[in-house]
């Protein structure tokens, strides 16, 4: 599928963010000089033709009362990587959990971000997921500055 002008505009405002209103999807057609339903057919054509994967919300983490955060990085039998990622997704504190190929000199392949009010929180949190996938080597890389977070912008 090719997109035309119309549909690269409906990303690039998609991309920022949505106004803070019932519906925001009407707020866009008037911008964009559309009707609202012609706007969420695009939208919905974008996401079932596979170029728009989701929508999320970007929760500031440190302002919600989770200052803490720490990567955890585990040393994850390759036979085990689904079984183990999903349940350490399953965590509610995880925000993201990905599978990457190890190096040779750092044997981790699955990471997963954990949330807490503290350090210590989140410590007690990644033994108790380190518990629950049968006690996997692994190591907390705790945030110490954020240095970029935005969204990708493609248009």
């Amino acid at each position: 599928m090719s997109l035309d002008a119309l549909d690269k505009r409906i990303i690039a405002r998609l991309q920022g963010d949505l106004p803070l209103e019932p519906r925001p999807f009407a707020a866009l057609a008037a911008e964009l000089g559309l009707s609202e339903a012609q706007v969420v057919e695009r939208v919905a054509r974008l996401e079932r033709d596979k170029i728009m994967r989701r929508f999320g919300a970007t929760l500031r983490h440190q302002q919600s009362g989770f200052p803490a955060n720490v990567m955890v990085a585990w040393r994850v039998p390759e036979e085990r990587v689904d079984e183990v990622g999903e349940k350490l997704a399953s965590f509610r504190r995880v925000s993201h959990c990905y599978w990457r190929r190890a190096c040779a000199d750092f044997p981790y392949n699955v990471f997963s971000m954990v949330h807490g009010k503290s350090e210590d929180e989140c410590r007690e949190l990644v033994e108790e997921m380190a518990q629950a996938v049968g006690g996997i080597e692994h190591e907390l890389l705790f945030s110490v500055e954020e240095l970029k977070k935005t969204s990708m912008q493609y248009y």
